[in-house]
């Protein structure tokens, strides 16, 4: 929780005065375990919606975010993340909440929850809500819950604010549209790449329990856009910032291809918001023992940090996953990003002239993004752009020059395909997810290997070998 004990304590407290110092304590060792719960859902982001402030209520959504405050990588910081409930009748292999792990085990009534959100909003503690829970009794069970949770925060309260809401897997329909109807964002878990490693992993979850609600979610949105009632000046009925959901990497042998191919499949057959990963990390009292029985996985943050930038090259710079991935190579690099090991695999595509590329061929460029490809299109309408002007324009030149020329100059030390272009990109670092047992240093450079920090070689080399211009380049 970003909440201090002393912070919740006194707001629990406060909310709940009349209730006694037994009930107050209760209260803060259910926020405790259900705030520690909803820490391994990462399906949460800027809310997407807007809703103004109305006579009477209370807060507002802004479509740029569910607050005013942003970390670095853009996450949102005050939300109130929490489960209704930690107690699952599911046994879900990879799941720290699943029925059979010994911890405690907490959940809150619908009133409990919508008390304590309003009194944290109160106290400008938070923006909004996130809302998931374990699956108490039965799916129809728990969403009927959460529905009351929020009829009291939108109704009673007049609560304004945003409000992101978790389907659980095999409610039914007419609940999921109640629960759409109360809250901003919605997202069904699709939790594992495939329907063999959910089978597996969760045996108790059919791929249909969470597919359905999806198509649920996406015709619903889309019959309210054909009869224009979601285009009206209130807030739109059902869910107007979309849905979203997410998979955990690493829990099941599935590969990144596999990963990179169900996400392009969900952002178009589901017109899903977005798709998240979470590397799976194996719970403590888990000891040397993986989801299955086995050793733990060893799931490097890198290799999530790569599906996001793939992720990302898909929805926004026009690659498909069979661009970045195939049969023959199913893993994403850890040495460089997506896009660059593209441009090295491809050298018949470089350089490009940034004075007459299209926009498209652009995106493709390492080092140019949608913003600087965008000036660079507006810029080269006034005149010729040199390489001077590219770095103004926002474009990354230490990975850029290598696949690029302005007005005809070619300002790289190494030409596309050159066979140590790949190094130069990592800056001859061994680019890997370190342990806390590693050494410190650095592996020597091979022979012949640029070194960045000194451009001088590690080892001699003939230099009249070296192709242009990087034979002109040194001394």
């Amino acid at each position: 929780m970003f909440l201090t004990s002393r912070t919740s304590c006194a707001t629990i407290e406060k909310t709940q005065r009349n209730k006694g110092v037994g009930h107050i304590m209760e209260m803060e060792q259910k926020l405790a375990v259900l705030g520690a719960a909803a820490k391994y859902d990462v399906s949460c982001s800027s809310s997407g919606s807007n809703r103004a402030e109305k006579r009477g209520g209370l807060g507002n959504t802004e479509a740029c975010g569910i607050c005013h405050t942003w970390t670095a990588d853009g996450r949102c910081l005050s939300l109130l993340k929490v489960l209704l409930s930690n107690a699952c009748v599911y046994d879900c292999a990879y799941c720290v909440n699943r029925v059979s792990a010994p911890k405690p085990r907490a959940t809150f009534t619908p009133r409990e929850l919508a008390d304590l959100t309003i009194g944290f909003y109160r106290r400008n503690y938070i923006e909004g809500l996130f809302l998931s829970s374990g699956v108490i009794k039965n799916p129809d069970y728990t969403t009927e819950n959460m529905i009351e949770t929020l009829q009291i925060l939108r109704g009673e309260y007049g609560f304004n604010g945003y409000v992101h809401a978790k389907i659980i897997p095999g409610a039914d329909a007419a609940l999921i549209d109640a629960l759409g109807r109360l809250a901003d964002r919605l997202s069904c878990n699709i939790e594992l790449p495939s329907s063999v490693s959910l089978g597996r992993l969760a045996p108790q979850k059919l791929p249909e329990h969470i597919l359905t609600p999806m198509k649920t979610v996406r015709n619903t949105l889309r019959g309210l856009l054909e009869d224009g009632s979601g285009r009206r000046s209130e807030t739109p009925v059902f869910a107007p910032a979309g849905q979203t959901t997410q998979m955990i990497i690493g829990a099941s042998p599935d590969t990144d291809y596999t990963i990179l191919k169900l996400s392009k499949g969900l952002y178009g057959h589901y017109k899903l918001k977005r798709v998240y990963f979470s590397a799976f990390v194996p719970p403590a009292q888990w000891g040397q023992s993986g989801p299955t029985g086995g050793p733990n996985p060893n799931v490097p943050l890198l290799r999530e940090h790569r599906l996001y930038q793939a992720d990302w090259l898909m929805r926004f710079y026009g690659f498909d996953a069979e661009e970045l991935l195939d049969e023959r190579n199913q893993s994403l690099p850890e040495d460089v990003d997506p896009k660059c090991d593209w441009a090295v695999r491809h050298p018949e595509a470089f350089p490009v002239e940034v004075n007459t590329a299209p926009m498209e061929v652009l995106l493709r460029v390492p080092g140019i993004g949608p913003t600087s490809a965008r000036r660079i299109v507006a810029a080269r309408r006034q005149g010729r752009l040199r390489g001077e002007h590219l770095r103004k324009l926002g474009v990354v030149m230490k990975r850029a020059q290598f696949f690029l020329t302005a007005d005809g100059k070619f300002s790289g030390m190494l030409t596309p395909g050159h066979p140590l272009l790949r190094r130069q990109l990592t800056d001859g670092r061994d680019i890997r997810q370190l342990s806390l047992f590693d050494s410190p240093e650095a592996p020597p450079l091979p022979p012949g290997v640029l070194n960045p920090s000194y451009m001088e070689f590690a080892a001699p080399v003939n230099l009249a070998e070296l192709p242009m211009p990087l034979a002109g380049t040194l001394p």
